[in-house]
């Protein structure tokens, strides 16, 4: 029933912000911009005269990489609860890195907020395999992971 993952939505406060840090940051590719309203969007989204401003970037070509969806809505209030792995919704949005000490400076040298420094894990007795991993927060306090497979 179902494929590959198409992309990952993420709703931000602000597009402009988020856009600039995916990018400049992060180093995905901005792959464009639409606005959406009308009635499907309406009935999509469950709100009367609802408008959104939604942008695609991606760090990948490859068909099994989706794209980032960040999504601002225009003229509805959303509400800004603190991210926390424990609690029930979508954790985290994992990037993979074939570097991680150099994404993990590049990121405290830009005043992200790191949760910790990259971390060793040897999941081989489970069949899966060695990598190095930490979290680290968007400007809106989305938790995001980085991870190296070793």
């Amino acid at each position: 029933m179902v494929g590959r993952i198409y992309h990952v939505g993420l709703t931000v406060s602000d597009l402009e912000r988020s856009i600039a840090f995916y990018r400049d940051v992060l180093g995905l590719e901005f792959q464009g911009e639409i606005f959406m309203e009308g009635e499907e969007t309406d009935k999509m989204f469950r709100r009367v005269n609802c408008k959104a401003r939604v942008a695609y970037l991606n760090g990948s070509k490859a068909v099994e990489a989706p794209p980032v969806e960040l999504i601002q809505f225009v003229n509805n209030e959303v509400k800004k609860f603190p991210s926390d792995l424990f609690t029930t919704s979508i954790s985290e949005v994992c990037f993979y890195t074939d570097d991680i000490d150099s994404a993990y400076k590049h990121l405290v040298d830009n005043n992200v907020e790191c949760l910790s420094e990259p971390q060793y894990f040897d999941f081989r007795a489970d069949g899966f395999g060695e990598s190095r991993a930490f979290y680290f927060r968007d400007p809106d306090g989305i938790i995001l992971e980085m991870m190296q497979p070793l």
